[in-house]
């Protein structure tokens, strides 16, 4: 389980000095449980959730930076409910339930959660409203029930009242200005009827009464807002539209992708490649095909940055020089202070490749549904011979177009059998937002 899978994952509050933990598993497999401290969650002003969870995992990874075995993360991270996205406040790294490998505090940066993965879950889970007491509850419609039957009581000796008042006959003076009628057989008076009293429905409360008389709104005709997509209303060019969250897919300065071209001949540092062999969580999200192995990072530019995940796209996102690839690899990778990198494999009709067909081999048969997957996939296969690399600032590709990801697209194309690229298009037709405006951006080419 990679240490940043669960920054995006599981949400909690800091450790409780007084009390421990009260975990509560939310999900399981073969590889892993995950586990939350529901006591301990805490709704912020607004739409922000805060809450203690942790991954307990079936074998222990060995640790990058100490060398040492773990198999518990626990992790805070702060949750938008409105926004769907979460910022990792802290990670803890432990060998066993109680001892501590590694604590590191983070620096906070929103990510989006996709539908249908486990950060979806975890998301659902923390931001439920909270339930009222059931006590409290049956309390205050006992009052309302009381007061309304008090209401209804005094409606009813008032409208009593008004009727027998009414039935009264009422007397006209005789006098030579108002002769007597022509005489006939008297009639009975008719006494008025009484004001029928209004019904009191038993067990009715206030809410059900205001409920009653408050008129019902006018049917909308209109549409609901689409969720973003590649096409049609929730297309990229209304995506700012969607949400005004995603404000930057129409403003930002350096919004991904790109046609790169008219780089800077330049000596780029190697891209240090550390992909150890792993099982991996796989899922169709309805946008792409994601996958979530367990572990890897890379290291550029004296930094290091643990793989989150990759995804795919077709046609490939960028271009170089005017030029369209079939399709993409998007390998996101994520520094201890929340900084991105992506590093992009474009993928060209050719041979049919391992790692690609071991992946679709394990596509789960439903959308949003993830499967975790015992089998091993090695990423170092999946890279090409030469990693030589363009580089320049951008953005994430989808909303809400966050800027500030370093961006490293490796030059040599890795092929993919057309086979294989007919399966991903049986799922996804096309799923590549247009090329942006280089506006004026630093472009290198390594040489």
């Amino acid at each position: 389980m990679s240490r940043v899978i669960i920054a995006a994952w599981i949400a909690f509050f800091p450790l409780a000095a007084l009390a421990a933990p009260t975990w509560q598993v939310i999900s399981s497999d073969q590889s892993k449980r995950i586990e939350i401290d529901r006591t301990s969650i805490k709704r912020e002003d607004g739409n922000k959730v805060t809450a203690l969870g942790r991954v307990v995992l079936e074998k222990e990874i060995v640790d990058a930076k100490s060398g040492s075995p773990y198999k518990v993360i626990e992790a805070t991270t702060r949750y938008d409910c409105a926004a769907r996205s979460a910022a990792t406040l802290r990670r803890v790294f432990k060998k066993n339930e109680s001892e501590v490998l590694r604590d590191e505090e983070q620096k906070p940066t929103d990510l989006p959660v996709r539908s249908g993965t486990l950060d979806d879950k975890v998301l659902r889970e923390v931001c439920r409203p909270a339930k009222a007491d059931a006590r409290e509850v049956a309390q205050k419609a006992n009052e309302a029930a009381g007061q309304l039957k008090q209401a209804n009581e005094a409606l009813v000796k008032k409208e009593v009242a008004k009727a027998e008042k009414g039935a009264l006959p009422k007397k006209i003076a005789i006098t030579p200005e108002h002769p007597p009628a022509d005489p006939v057989e008297p009639r009975a008076a008719k006494p008025a009827p009484a004001a029928k009293a209004p019904v009191v429905q038993p067990h009715a409360t206030g809410w059900m009464v205001a409920v009653r008389e408050k008129k019902a709104p006018a049917p909308d005709h209109g549409h609901a807002t689409p969720h973003w997509s590649y096409e049609g209303e929730g297309g990229p060019e209304n995506w700012h539209r969607l949400d005004p969250k995603n404000v930057l897919c129409a403003t930002g300065q350096r919004q991904s992708p790109i046609d790169i071209r008219d780089g800077i001949r330049v000596d780029l540092e190697a891209i240090k490649f550390d992909y150890k062999p792993s099982a991996f969580r796989i899922v169709d999200n309805g946008h792409t095909v994601q996958v979530t192995p367990y572990g890897g990072t890379i290291t550029v530019g004296g930094k290091t940055y643990e793989l989150v995940q990759f995804h795919f796209h077709k046609p490939a996102e960028e271009k170089v020089n005017g030029r369209s690839f079939d399709m993409v690899a998007h390998l996101v990778h994520r520094s201890d202070e929340g900084k991105l990198a992506v590093v992009a494999v474009l993928l060209e009709k050719g041979a049919e490749h391992p790692v690609i067909q071991t992946l679709w081999n394990n596509l789960p048969l439903e959308r949003n549904v993830e499967s975790s997957v015992p089998q091993s996939i090695d990423l170092m296969a999946l890279l090409p011979e030469n990693r030589n690399y363009y580089t320049y600032m951008g953005s994430l590709t989808t909303p809400p177009c966050t800027e500030g990801v370093l961006w490293l697209v490796l030059k040599q194309p890795v092929p993919v059998s057309s086979e294989q690229v007919a399966i991903f298009a049986r799922l996804h037709r096309h799923n590549a937002r247009p090329v942006q405006p280089p506006a004026g951006r630093l472009i290198k080419d390594g040489r």
